[in-house]
């Protein structure tokens, strides 16, 4: 399939045509999705609407090679993982693909790139390889073409230097940060910053308790003085990414759409405002799988626009976990 079709899917009839013509080349192409779709009685014979289409459970990832394509992969990106535990992941056959991914992406929310200077407090990150989200970050760098933009492990003294500086000229600025190094900074640092965007990217890594959203982002809007605290909604196993400005509403571009799926039967779905589980389509997937269902709760609000609510329990993902091969 020539991938300008799914960057370029401007109504939704457009994404329901191409979501099902992703689903029967995946069929056809992914052995795996094959069989899980078989084992469900869900073929291309009987997938009619985007609802008819099977999510493969994202737990595939970790024990499966999930590829859609007889190319070879040119990286491998990889989850994060506490020792000795299982991770993800993603094969990509083709890079361009995701790099106009999340390019676009980002020019969809927040314009042209060299229109910011990037900064990126991700040590979590930083410390591991074949981390998808440091991949975009720095070619987000590169291309914002800006002389202060990069990254930052442990220096919070230098980046909040830098932070004031730059938001004194008045230049607009974009911090994306994990939850957990961005609490530590504004725990040593009070800011007042009124060009700045604060990206929180979620997670604090083993390295501090999980607190809920409004919690957080209160204390970040608190310690940064800005009014709202903007994130990031991506994950290893996607090559597209949702984002949200403020008060964790998220966005999804042109070809990436979520569905909600009952918690007890997965292949039901709920309506809107009512929590489940988060199927997403990522239509970038186009060489892997597209059709993923997610360990995240949440609700759908619009046609684009979901909010996430946690995650699922272990013990809580039956609907999941009944359809592991």
């Amino acid at each position: 399939m020539n991938t300008s079709k799914i960057f370029n899917i401007n109504s939704l009839e457009d994404f329901n045509a191409i979501a099902l013509e992703v689903y029967q080349l995946q069929y056809k192409k992914n052995k795996i999705y094959q069989e899980f779709c078989n084992y469900l009685k869900r073929t291309p014979e009987n997938v009619i609407t985007l609802e008819d289409i099977p999510f493969l459970p994202i737990e595939f990832f970790k024990s499966k090679k999930i590829v859609s394509s007889n190319h070879t992969p040119k990286i491998t990106f990889t989850s994060s993982g506490t020792t000795g535990s299982e991770t993800s992941k993603h094969f990509v056959t083709d890079l361009a693909v995701y790099e106009e991914s999340y390019l676009k992406g980002f020019t969809h929310f927040y314009g042209t790139i060299s229109d910011y200077c990037i900064l990126a407090l991700l040590p979590s990150y930083l410390e591991r390889k074949g981390s998808s989200l440091i991949y975009m970050v720095d070619d987000l760098i590169k291309k914002s073409n800006h002389p202060e933009s990069g990254f930052y492990l442990n220096d919070t003294k230098s980046l909040t230097d830098k932070l004031v500086t730059l938001d004194k000229k008045g230049t607009k600025t974009l911090l994306i940060g994990v939850s957990f190094a961005l609490l530590d900074l504004v725990e040593n640092y009070n800011l007042t910053l009124e060009h700045t965007i604060i990206m929180e990217t979620g997670g604090m890594k083993g390295r501090r308790k999980e607190m809920i959203r409004e919690e957080l982002h209160d204390i970040l809007k608190i310690g940064f003085g800005v009014k709202t605290i903007h994130s990031e909604y991506g994950m290893t196993e996607l090559l597209s990414q949702a984002y949200s400005n403020g008060n964790g509403i998220f966005e999804t571009p042109p070809w990436m759409k979520i569905l909600i799926r009952d918690t007890e039967d997965a292949l039901s779905y709920q309506s809107k405002g009512k929590t489940g589980g988060i199927n997403v389509i990522d239509l970038a997937n186009i060489n892997s799988c597209s059709f993923i269902a997610t360990q995240d709760l949440g609700k759908q609000l619009n046609t684009n626009s979901f909010e996430i609510l946690g995650r699922f329990d272990h013990s809580d993902i039956r609907g999941c976990n009944l359809l592991l091969l």
